[in-house]
């Protein structure tokens, strides 16, 4: 890997942050709103308040938020606070800051997703290249396969209802929603609430894991179906090498690639990939947080959700092109003449 590549692939990064940030600052503005307004008059006819103590308010908490400033001086602002991590208040959680918002409902939502992520693409990946492989019994892909296309093509939500209704509701095996036990206080520096945690976590991974190993496994066995025709596959066959060699170092390992590209990406969406799953387990997590920041048109809360999700996505990128050359000598990134 050459310097030059390494540092286009970091400029590259760069632009992309910065093109998805200014399209998430301008798209709202497009839609002729005034988020202050319309929630300062909400919160004031619940709280009884007359016109005047309304208009107060509005110029109020609009010079707060900087929305009675020039548009050009509301972007460099913003791009700067973007640079830093630093978007703000929330205007429905005031005067809650934006990455208070984001870290405190991301301690609920991010381990559950990041343990089902890792589970289902190992378990699928492993399971995909077994069933792919020339040598697996006829009768276990016949097996295997069928309830797999099943998964695949069920939502989550919907895994998610029956999980709830057999295993939680008429088995009693597993608590039915929350993020942990009502009788506990969240505290991430204690074991107990950890073990409470995981306990509530088991039934919104395993719907998670069904569905998404299911359409790990039917990708990686098409891929082990190519790579089993290829040259490299039978020459090493036809060296002598022991039969898991071939099957780890020579099919695997090339078998992998699209799928390590699929898991960047999913890995990017990592926040508001399991928003539906969160509402019918009743977890406060970022997916929920981000859908009532657009119901709610909470500007700074809508920039930061979203900013920081295109920056997972960059960031997940640029990672596998980097290592890509590790997993396949034939990839190089190096200048060729002539």
């Amino acid at each position: 890997m050459t310097l030059s590549y390494f540092v286009r692939r970091v400029f590259f990064l760069f632009l992309v942050v910065w093109t998805a940030a200014t399209i998430n600052f301008v798209l709202p503005h497009l839609a002729g709103r005034d988020p202050i307004k319309e929630q300062m008059l909400i919160q004031i006819a619940s709280q009884g308040r007359t016109q005047a103590d309304a208009e107060a308010m509005i110029r109020t908490y609009t010079r707060l938020f900087g929305l009675d400033r020039p548009l050009w001086e509301q972007y460099l602002t913003y791009i700067g606070n973007v640079m830093r991590l630093d978007f703000g208040y929330s205007i429905n959680n005031y005067p809650r800051t934006v990455m208070d918002i984001i870290i405190s409902r991301g301690r609920l939502t991010l381990p559950f997703v990041v343990v089902s992520i890792f589970i289902s693409f190992t378990f699928g990946i492993l399971l995909g290249a077994f069933l792919g492989w020339n040598r697996t019994p006829q009768w276990v892909s016949n097996l295997v396969v069928p309830p797999m296309l099943v998964l695949s093509s069920v939502p989550q939500f919907l895994v998610a209802l029956v999980l709830i209704y057999f295993v939680a509701f008429r088995m009693r095996l597993l608590p039915m929603n929350g993020a942990y036990p009502r009788t506990m206080v969240e505290d991430w520096g204690s074991l107990t609430f950890w073990m409470g945690y995981a306990k509530h976590a088991i039934l919104p991974i395993l719907s998670m894991v069904l569905v998404d190993a299911s359409g790990w496994a039917l990708g990686m066995r098409a891929m082990m179906v190519t790579v089993e025709g290829e040259d490299y596959a039978t020459f090493a066959e036809a060296k002598g090498l022991t039969t898991w060699r071939v099957f780890f170092r020579y099919l695997l390992r090339n078998a992998l690639l699209p799928p390590l590209t699929g898991l960047a990406i999913r890995l990017g969406f990592i926040i508001t990939g399991a928003s539906l799953v969160e509402s019918f387990f009743a977890y406060n997590g970022l997916g929920s947080t981000l859908g009532g920041a657009i119901g709610n048109f909470d500007y700074f809360l809508l920039y930061g959700i979203v900013t920081i999700m295109v920056m997972c996505i960059a960031l997940a990128t640029f990672v596998m092109d980097m290592i890509y050359p590790l997993l396949d000598p034939r990839i190089s990134y190096k200048a060729q003449r002539g």
